[in-house]
């Protein structure tokens, strides 16, 4: 495949930019700042972490965050379209986990709570907190939990990765079949089911596995990487 011919790229993260211990691995920086085609970077984390990841590689900032309640391509941010209104639809979710706390429940991140304080759309929980208790509550306001395998996520329904690609490639003037893409969760099951080609990690969940076209025989970004060179390669 000629370098006008390789595909754009959809990437998740944690699972799949990322070494075991959860850091990014630095192997991924220089395939993905050459690659010649545009590359988003879908995450369930919150909207400055893929942005400062961009900068950081040094690639035009192309995102898609919090599963699809955020992204930021072309210089617009998108929000998952609640209503009549293209905002923020973060109101059952936070109450839903204001519930969940109010109920003796416990995020889990500390008293400052980095991970959730730039959210916007959704909240993450840690993965040690009262499922049960947090599932029975978001059931009863309408919200969704899904396991990412690094956090409950509490989210409206209607929110996803692959709900968001399909406006963020409408931007880049791609259509979703163009793209290829990598993944290890549940959270990138939406991706797979629009893209042309989807891989899994081999250290995904059963679900993003069960959804991808090719299950990797590498786990974490030593996966990524080889599906990276399998495209150069064509």
């Amino acid at each position: 495949m000629t370098d006008s011919a390789c595909p754009p790229l959809v990437l998740d993260i944690d699972g799949t930019l990322t070494r075991p211990d959860h850091g990014i691995d630095p192997r991924v920086f220089d395939p993905i700042r050459e690659w010649p085609a545009p590359v988003v970077i879908a995450t369930g984390k919150a909207f400055p972490y893929p942005i400062a990841l961009c900068q950081f590689i040094g690639i035009d900032q192309c995102v898609i965050a919090e599963n699809g309640g955020v992204a930021y391509v072309d210089d617009q941010i998108l929000f998952h379209v609640g209503g009549e209104d293209d905002g923020p639809g973060r109101s059952a979710a936070f109450d839903a986990v204001d519930a969940f706390v109010e109920s003796g429940g416990v995020l889990g991140w500390g008293e400052s709570d980095l991970v959730n304080r730039w959210r916007e759309t959704e909240v993450a929980v840690q993965l040690d907190a009262d499922e049960e208790l947090l599932r029975g509550l978001a059931d009863e306001y309408d919200v969704e939990v899904i396991d990412t395998g690094y956090a409950f996520h509490v989210k409206d329904a209607t929110i996803s990765k692959g709900q968001m690609l399909e406006r963020v490639a409408t931007v880049l003037d791609y259509e979703t079949h163009e793209f290829v893409a990598v993944g290890d969760s549940e959270n990138d099951v939406s991706t797979f089911e629009i893209v042309g080609e989807s891989y899994a990690t081999a250290n995904a969940d059963a679900a993003a596995k069960a959804a991808a076209d090719v299950v990797l025989d590498d786990e974490h970004a030593t996966g990524t990487l080889s599906v990276l060179d399998e495209l150069r390669r064509r």
